[in-house]
């Protein structure tokens, strides 16, 4: 059996332990599109022992801020970053959510304040499980979890 391999970079963040099928959620979170200029690796439902199958990203010279690893912990909370320099792994940490969320959620309750064309608030939740990740809007009580917030990051 042929295996398929993504060649090493020399320098950037790979994000490894996506949970199957949601890497190209996670490029969508980090801007990467047509435009992009550097090297973007995608590798969808690879094989994995701990958690049967898993996507991974590798970002060629790109470095990743923390409330963009914030919201990638909102998709995938148990995704791996490895920061990559000279062809080795010089960190590396799992992404963890927030326990408060602030603006990179919008509340999915139409009637929410947040949501008000008048009022100019921005969006707040607690974390309320990481395992199924759940969240829930200190405004007015909400609960969102898995695909809703996934559909309502800003």
């Amino acid at each position: 059996m042929e295996e398929l391999r993504v060649r090493p970079i020399r320098e950037g963040t790979v994000i490894d332990h996506i949970k199957a099928g949601k890497a190209l959620k996670v490029l969508k979170i980090l801007g990467v599109g047509e435009d992009h200029e550097n090297i973007v690796s995608i590798v969808m439902n690879v094989p994995s022992k701990k958690m049967g199958k898993k996507d991974i990203i590798k970002l060629e010279s790109v470095f990743l801020d923390k409330e963009t690893l914030n919201k990638i912990a909102l998709i995938s909370p148990k995704a791996t970053i490895n920061i990559i320099k000279d062809f080795k792994v010089v960190e590396k940490y799992v992404v963890e959510p927030p326990s408060i969320i602030i603006g990179i959620v919008r509340c999915q309750n139409p009637r929410c304040i947040t949501n008000s064309e008048r009022e100019h608030v921005t969006p707040k939740f607690t974390l309320v499980s990481k395992e199924p990740i759940a969240i829930r809007c200190h405004y007015c009580s909400r609960i969102m979890a898995g695909e809703e917030i996934e559909k309502n990051i800003i």
